[in-house]
Formats: structure tokens, C-alpha cells, sequence
């Protein structure tokens, strides 16, 4: 390969998010991707799955044939960089090496739960959960410097379906597209004009950050507050060192290093046990400070502590098919509140900043005169807190605009007076029910009726029953609560999964019975907005 040119490039490489190729060889082959679009500038977000192997091994190939003048490109790996929000650096940039790129999505993706158009089962072609695709991807000696040709065709089925169609001649169909993402994917640009008209919630709030990362909440999060209070005295004293860290904790040697090593700054202090809210409806106590927390986005999140304060947060880019990615919070937050997808990362915004002279509202003010330029009533900050939570939760909003709402922060429509009077009180209920301050979460529908120690074992569900062991159960459970979305999680079977091999203290169960009536007062509220 040293001597000759490299024609083709074929093959099945790795596939690991955690690469197994660091070296600067391997890295440095990834750098052409991690840019915006048009390559003029860096990649904007700091979290991406650039590095995993496989991106390595097309990144190899597409330098080897572009060093020739022409050549193929044809592997089958993980289909994630079709349509994640990250890869569009790639996308762009193997466009511009080729000049025409066949795709074959072969879906089977076990973590989305993929299954066919008609609902039937969808298989992978290989003994893996995650979806994967084939890239044939073609440059010739004509090829002139603008983005390539784009052809795409999906398969659903069984693995043997999949294995016959790709036997027979596929068919392609040409990808137009009309934004600078270059999705290897089709996209329906239905309602663009009209969605774009919106205002972006990052420009209606001033200031936001990514939720904070523990990488380790097994160690710096709990339900208890005095296990925490415990373990960090226990950390300020010298009681833990990375090898103790390590074998009791389970801490990954980067974050157990971390912690040791800054053990000798932590000056225990009682006001920075502070409580965390970690995924939904499930408020759990951490230590706020830096040298326990690796990632704590103190200039935001510091507006939470022992503060009265309100937060939404969204994600700037979704993997998982359909909108559910927003809810509201008031404590610091973790960054897989709403999703523990790696690629959907939760961003913060908080409605109050305070400072030395009290609090201030969050809002761009600039922004917010044109935002509301047809209300002509007075309104609170909690009133447009209220309207945007509404609008994002309304299902023909999220229907309709379901491509856009993908591939970056939701664009909130300017509101008249009579949509901003419909919604602002449907917003405000729902944002009580999701901070469970709403009287109604008292209102019980469902039932426990067996007695006993109410251990976790295995979560099942079936005929309105959600099962925690063999002969205890929550009972009069609708079926679309079991199945309810918020963003990644379903909260009903979550909160239950979370604590399996434990027993369910009398709080406990009455506080799942909240989430229960949560949960259906949320999708009627959600109906009404409509």
C-alpha cells in the first residue's frame, strides 16, 4: 500500500465509542470532520462520537482515495453519522472527497426499538443492538469540487428479508438537501418557512449551560443526605484514596484519579449538600462543589441553589425519534435529565439569574420585545416561561415540526394575544404537575392492595397492573402511562427500574402513586393544547 495506489477500500470495521485507536496517527485522520459545514470553523459542540473506531476506518479510506484522485469506498459499520447532528462535519466533508455516495440504511437498532413501517419485528443483520448501514461511496478522475451526489434506500425485516433484498438489484432514490447539515437520510422540509419564523429558545433566554456531569454519580449522588455527607467528610479527611475509590464505588480511574487527587482542597461545608434533580421525578442530594463534581457548570447552576428558582431544559439535538425532549426542574440538574442518550445532551435555562442586588429575569430583553409584540396586556416572566413550556408540549407542534426539532434548540412561534392566553395557563399547569406542586397529584387512581415488604425484584406490566415482584403490583395503571415518554425516559417503568433490589418505604409508594396521576394528567393537558 506504501508502493501503490489504493483503489478500493472495503470492509466491517470496529465499531466502539471508546476507541482502542489513540494514536496520533489515528486521531489526527478525524480532525477534517470535527468542523462546521463549509469548514470554516470548529465544531460547535464539544460532545460527539468523532472518535469511535469506525469513523477512524472511513476517514483512512476516504485519505487514501482522495490521495489517489479515484477510488471506492465501501464499508458497512454503525449508521449513527446518517442523521446524528454531530457527524454533519463528516457528512460535508466526505461530499466534497466523493462524487457520489450510495446508502443503505439496514436499520435493527435494539436501543431505538426500531420496528418496521407496519410495526412488525426489525432484526440487524448482525448479533448487535446498535443500527447499522452501508456506505458505497465512488470518486472518479472528473470529479469536480463540489458536494457529491447523494442516493439513499432503507431495509426493514428479519435478518433473512434483509440478507434477500441486498441479494436483488437495490433501489436508490436521490437525497435533495437544502440545509448545510447534508443528512444522509431523507428530510421533509414541510413547514420550514413557517417554523424558522419562531425564535430559538437559546436566543429568548441570555444565559444556559449543559447539564452537570458527576462521572460518578454512584459515589456523589444518592437519595440520602447523610450518605453524602458521609462520604465527602470521609473524602476530606483522607479516608479514601483512588484504590478505595476504585474497589468500592466502581469509579472509572479517570474520575476516582480526580477525586483523590483533589481530596485536600475539599473543606467540608454543610450548605453545598444541596439536592440534584437527576431524572425525572426522581430528586436525589449531591455535594455542589468542583473538586467532587467534574463537570458542575457553576455560573448557571449556582442560580439554583438555595434559590426559588424555575429551569427548562431541552436538548439541542435528538437521536431518538420523536419530540419529548423538555421538562422543567428547580434544583441543579443533572445532563441526562431528559435523556441518557450520549448524543442528547440537556441543556439548562434558568428563568431567574440572581446577583448581588437580587434576582433578574433570564430573558433577552431585546429578543422579548419582538417576541411579544402582539401582547398587549401585561405579562410575568413566569407567563412566557409558561407559553413556551405549552407550546413545547403541544403534539402538533411536536408532529409537524418533528424534522427541525432534531437538529437543534426548538424555535418557539411569536405568539398573538389569543394563543398566549390559551396556553399560558395550560403551561402553568403542567410545569406545577412536572414540580409536583399541583394539589391534584394527591388524587389517587391507582392501587397497592397487597401487603408485604414491597421489594423491587422484576418491573413488568400487563392488564393495567405494574408488577414489582411476583404477587405485589400498582394497580388501575393506563397503559399509555406505562408507555409515556419524557424525552429518553419512561418514567414509569424508570423510577421503578432504578430501584430493583430494594424495598419501597411507605414514601416510596405513595410518591410512584404521584407519578402514576403525573403522568395522565400530563397527556390530557397535552390534548388540550392540542
Amino acid at each position: 500500500k506504501s508502493e501503490h495506489p489504493v483503489m478500493i477500500v472495503i470492509g466491517n470495521p470496529p465499531y466502539s465509542g471508546v476507541s482502542s485507536n489513540e494514536t496520533k496517527f489515528a486521531n489526527r485522520l478525524i480532525e477534517k470532520y470535527k468542523v462546521e459545514p463549509g469548514g470554516q470553523q470548529k465544531l460547535q459542540e464539544r460532545k460527539h462520537w468523532l472518535n469511535d473506531d469506525y469513523v477512524k476506518f472511513i476517514a483512512f479510506a476516504e485519505e487514501l482515495i482522495a490521495k489517489n484522485g479515484e477510488g471506492i469506498l465501501a464499508m458497512i459499520t454503525n449508521n449513527g453519522y446518517f442523521d446524528n447532528q454531530t457527524f454533519r462535519g463528516m457528512r460535508w466533508h466526505l461530499s466534497k472527497t466523493f462524487e457520489k455516495i450510495f446508502l443503505i440504511n439496514l436499520h435493527g437498532n435494539a436501543k431505538k426499538k426500531e420496528v418496521c413501517p407496519d410495526g412488525s419485528k426489525d432484526e440487524n443483520v448482525f448479533d448487535i443492538m446498535q443500527g447499522v448501514g452501508i456506505v458505497l461511496a465512488v470518486r472518479t478522475k472528473q470529479k469536480i469540487f463540489n458536494l457529491s451526489k447523494i442516493y439513499h434506500t432503507e431495509i426493514f425485516g428479519t435478518r433473512q428479508q434483509k440478507f434477500s433484498n441486498l441479494d436483488s438489484d437495490v433501489k436508490y432514490s436521490e437525497i435533495i438537501s437544502e440545509n448545510e447539515n447534508v443528512f444522509f437520510v431523507p428530510q421533509s422540509y414541510i413547514g420550514k418557512t413557517e417554523y424558522e419564523q419562531g425564535i430559538r429558545v437559546n436566543d429568548i433566554f441570555k444565559q444556559s449551560v449543559s447539564g452537570i456531569v458527576t462521572m460518578g454519580d454512584d459515589f456523589i449522588v444518592n437519595e440520602s443526605k447523610d450518605i453524602i455527607s458521609d462520604r465527602v467528610q470521609k473524602l476530606a479527611n483522607g479516608s479514601y484514596s483512588q484504590i478505595v475509590l476504585n474497589n468500592e464505588f466502581k469509579l472509572g480511574k479517570n474520575y476516582a484519579n480526580y477525586v483523590s487527587s483533589n481530596s485536600q482542597k475539599v473543606k467540608f461545608d454543610e450548605r453545598k449538600l444541596v439536592k440534584i434533580n437527576y431524572r425525572p421525578f426522581d430528586e436525589r442530594w449531591t455535594y455542589f462543589d468542583n473538586n467532587v463534581l467534574w463537570r458542575w457548570r457553576k455560573d448557571v447552576m449556582v442560580n439554583y441553589v438555595n434559590k426559588p428558582n424555575i429551569g427548562l431544559m431541552v436538548c439541542r439535538q435528538q437521536k431518538t425519534d420523536g419530540f419529548h425532549h423538555v421538562f422543567a426542574h428547580s434544583e441543579i440538574v443533572e445532563s441526562s435529565f431528559v435523556s441518557s442518550n450520549t448524543s442528547e445532551i440537556g441543556y439548562s435555562f434558568p428563568l431567574h439569574i440572581y446577583d448581588i442586588d437580587g434576582w433578574r429575569s433570564n430573558f433577552d430583553q431585546k429578543i422579548i420585545e419582538n417576541f411579544t409584540k402582539n401582547i398587549s396586556i401585561s405579562f410575568s416572566p413566569e407567563d412566557l416561561f409558561d407559553y413556551i413550556y405549552s407550546v413545547l408540549h403541544s403534539p402538533d407542534y411536536r408532529l409537524r415540526y418533528k424534522q427541525f426539532l432534531k437538529i437543534d434548540f426548538p424555535r418557539i412561534p411569536i405568539p398573538t394575544q389569543t394563543e398566549f392566553d390559551r396556553l399560558v395557563p395550560l403551561g402553568r399547569e403542567l410545569r406545577e404537575l412536572h414540580l409536583m406542586k399541583s394539589p391534584v397529584i394527591d388524587d389517587y387512581e391507582t392501587t397497592f392492595p397487597v401487603p408485604g415488604d414491597c421489594l423491587v425484584e422484576k418491573v413488568s406490566y400487563a392488564d393495567g397492573k405494574v408488577w414489582i415482584n411476583k404477587t405485589q403490583y400498582f394497580g388501575n395503571v393506563h397503559e399509555l402511562v406505562w408507555n409515556f415518554y419524557i424525552g429518553g425516559h419512561q418514567p414509569a417503568q424508570k423510577w421503578l427500574k432504578d430501584r430493583k433490589g430494594r424495598q419501597l418505604s411507605d414514601a416510596d409508594l405513595v410518591h410512584y402513586q404521584r407519578i402514576i396521576k403525573i403522568l395522565l394528567e400530563t397527556d390530557r393537558i397535552m390534548k388540550e393544547i392540542g
